[in-house]
């Protein structure tokens, strides 16, 4: 199951972080209408994929029988999905869509336009002229390009920021950019990834653009609250990953939340370690999932360190977490969760490294051909395709249908 580029107007929060917090803080948490991290549980009346209603209407959900997603589907209601139009978020995606009558670029469904629902480290979809370039570091294109592909070729280049555009074009930025950025509706990012059919990256003209944390294999999370995602993320996290994240909130002990958990078996571990005496606090894995709810945990910092293994492939998990200042309270380990003798944590030498095939490896056949995402007339003589040819050229396959079940 894999997912796409988030669409939202981030209307009611800051574009950027407060200078000095660490990557990974949530923007105003509590403020939103949708689920902190994707909407899952978003039950709100929202029926169009516009801005207050001036885009296209969604379907309603008993009358997607031909798509993989509609009520007969849902017979337990447990998506939310049933005889009406609302937006709906019924596959883990990264915000509520809605299927809409069919384009003629065969485009089947679209994100709803929710303003105050966002994944925290998207930061918007933004106008790019091309003089100057929105974002004004490396840039590149790939017929393989993904949004983790591009999250992690910038984050290679040591950049900031990352910004999809046109299907097949990477830039990167730093905040300074966003200075002299302008917002454009979230709907004008709606280009296909050439490299995911089931991913959208930016449009024409139009960058989305991320924070590079979002997916990383590693990091240092130090602000008071924020969102960690599993590696790769929204994609689907890869075989062999073996990564680490420092989580270090000022407070006496910490809270996690898990958002999502899926993770394909259990060969596919997570670990959460006292920082300073590497003990062994709680392990969760495919068939060990985290309890619901809060989980407070008397540790002023951790270590996170995820593995999976050679088959890999899952949606992976989202958690926000917050610093506590009372450490008092530590329920014992919850049933289920899974416990094992203390031991080093041996995440400071954790890597992620691309492995052959993989969406990393295929971004270093990124070419620097800005004239790419600014000239949508190219032909394919010119080393780069028309994103309505691509889009013409998948013909009907629904985007949608490609999650399969």
């Amino acid at each position: 199951m894999g997912t796409r580029v988030l669409q939202g107007f981030l209307l009611l929060f800051p574009l950027l972080q407060p200078r000095g917090a660490s990557a990974g803080s949530l923007h105003s948490p509590g403020l939103s209408e949708c689920f902190q991290v994707n909407g899952a549980d978003y039950r709100g009346h929202q029926n169009h994929t516009g801005p207050r209603g001036a885009g296209r209407p969604c379907l309603f959900w008993d009358q997607t029988q031909q798509h993989s997603y509609s009520s007969a589907s849902d017979p337990q209601g447990r998506w939310g999905l049933g005889a009406h139009n609302f937006c709906r978020n019924p596959d883990g995606d990264v915000q509520p869509w809605c299927y809409v009558a069919e384009t003629e670029e065969g485009i089947y469904w679209r994100y709803c336009d929710i303003p105050t629902c966002h994944m925290p480290g998207y930061l918007g979809c933004f106008v790019d002229s091309g003089a100057p370039p929105a974002l004004s570091g490396p840039s590149g294109t790939s017929t393989k390009l993904t949004v983790q592909v591009c999250l992690r070729f910038c984050r290679m280049k040591g950049y900031q920021l990352a910004g999809v555009e046109a299907g097949y074009a990477c830039f990167c930025g730093s905040e300074s950019d966003l200075a002299r950025g302008r917002l454009a509706p979230a709907t004008d990012c709606d280009q296909i990834c050439f490299g995911h059919p089931g991913q959208l990256c930016g449009g024409d003209g139009r960058l989305g653009i991320y924070e590079v944390s979002v997916g990383s294999c590693q990091g240092n999370w130090t602000a008071p609250q924020g969102v960690l995602y599993s590696p790769d993320f929204p994609d689907e996290y890869g075989p062999d990953r073996n990564c680490s994240w420092a989580l270090g909130p000022p407070g006496a002990a910490l809270e996690l939340t898990f958002r999502l958990f899926e993770l394909a078996d259990p060969r596919d571990r997570l670990e959460l370690r006292d920082a300073a005496s590497g003990s062994l606090l709680r392990a969760f894995d495919g068939a060990r999932p985290p309890p619901p709810g809060p989980l407070r945990l008397r540790a002023a910092a951790l270590l996170l360190t995820f593995r999976s293994d050679a088959r890999g492939h899952a949606q992976g998990f989202a958690l926000t977490y917050r610093g506590l200042q009372d450490a008092a309270e530590d329920p014992a380990p919850a049933k289920g969760s899974a416990q094992t003798t203390a031991a080093s944590p041996d995440g400071a030498n954790a890597s992620c490294s691309p492995r052959p095939g993989t969406p990393q490896a295929a971004m270093g056949a990124l070419s620097s051909l800005h004239r790419c995402a600014h000239s949508p007339r190219l032909l394919d003589g010119d080393g780069c395709l028309h994103p309505r040819r691509y889009l013409s050229a998948l013909g009907n396959r629904a985007r949608k249908e490609l999650r399969g079940s």
